[in-house]
């Protein structure tokens, strides 16, 4: 038994190092990251991103960074960043790779799980930034488990503003409840604050937009078509498109950007168009690898063109 092991040993011992004596590094499985590319310099992309305990692994970051790179989107409003010095690190490797887009950032540390909220954005595009969380008293925790991290900006003299949200998780009456409760909330923020401003709602909102109504957690928003539009829809609606959470026990689409109507006729311009980004398919492992280097949601993505 012992002469078993030692033999296992040395093995193990004559795959790690090359005849030099070096350490032979990991293999990790490469991306195209060509074929993920959306944003241009003539739009407006904005992009919403779980990335699942942040980093859970130490490949994350740099994947994060090329992920993010390739993607090219102007603001993206993250959930569950768990570390500040690998939020730090982000940008920071963001900004090695190509410095000219001058990418800043900003996370929240007020998640007593420290599943934070953040955002980096491009200076170069986004101007006059101004961030900050709502419903952060001790009495909206029932719908905000996570306080809503809002960024007002100006992108080509046009004010815009993003509400980014991680939404209670789970299946069962009261988290729906909860759900319900913070999109009722979302809605009244919005009319008494913002009610003819380009908005935005973003993030993990964990649920489905096709319930039927009695389950339907976004009721609020789908029935005022004239104020609210999903700009999702068409893929939540589409079993067969690219969801954002591809995993069989909670499998469905449950990452959303909805937008106000003063973004409506944007939405519709040519140049438009919403996104999940599937990674796991332009990556060697597909989701296994996705999932066990970087997270277990796919980012999504919105292009907005201001072109009159």
């Amino acid at each position: 038994m012992k002469i078993g092991f030692f033999l296992i040993a040395l093995l193990f011992t004559v795959l790690l190092f090359s005849e030099e004596g070096e350490i032979i590094s990991e293999q990790l499985p490469e991306i195209q990251l060509d074929s993920l590319t959306f944003g241009t310099d003539y739009t407006l992309e904005i992009m919403t991103w779980n990335l699942q305990n942040f980093p859970k692994n130490e490949n994350t970051v740099l994947y994060a960074a090329k992920i993010i790179n390739a993607v090219n989107p102007d603001v993206i409003g993250f959930q569950e960043i768990q570390s500040d010095s690998a939020f730090i690190v982000l940008i920071e490797k963001l900004n090695e790779i190509d410095p000219i887009k001058k990418w800043v950032g900003f996370r929240a540390n007020t998640d007593s799980w420290e599943m934070n909220l953040a955002y980096i954005y491009k200076t170069g595009v986004i101007e006059n930034t101004e961030i900050y969380e709502i419903y952060d008293s001790e009495e909206d925790h029932y719908a905000f488990p996570r306080h809503p991290l809002v960024m007002e900006f100006i992108y080509r003299d046009t004010p815009i503003m993003i509400i980014n949200n991680h939404l209670k998780a789970r299946i069962g009456k009261e988290n729906e409840d909860r759900r319900r409760a913070a999109c009722e909330k979302l809605d009244k923020f919005i009319v008494e604050n913002f009610h003819s401003n380009n908005v935005l709602i973003i993030g993990d909102l964990n649920d489905l937009l096709i319930d039927p109504d009695e389950e339907n957690v976004y009721l609020n928003f789908l029935k005022n078509p004239e104020n609210y539009r999903f700009a999702d829809y068409s893929i939540a609606a589409d079993s067969t498109a690219d969801w954002s959470y591809p995993y069989w026990k909670y499998r469905g689409h449950l990452d959303h950007i909805i937008i106000s109507n003063e973004l409506f006729d944007e939405f519709e311009n040519i140049n438009s168009d919403v996104k999940t980004i599937v990674i796991d398919r332009y990556m060697q492992g597909g989701s296994e690898s996705r999932y066990q280097y970087i997270t277990d949601h796919r980012p999504v993505a919105v292009k907005l063109s201001f072109n009159r």
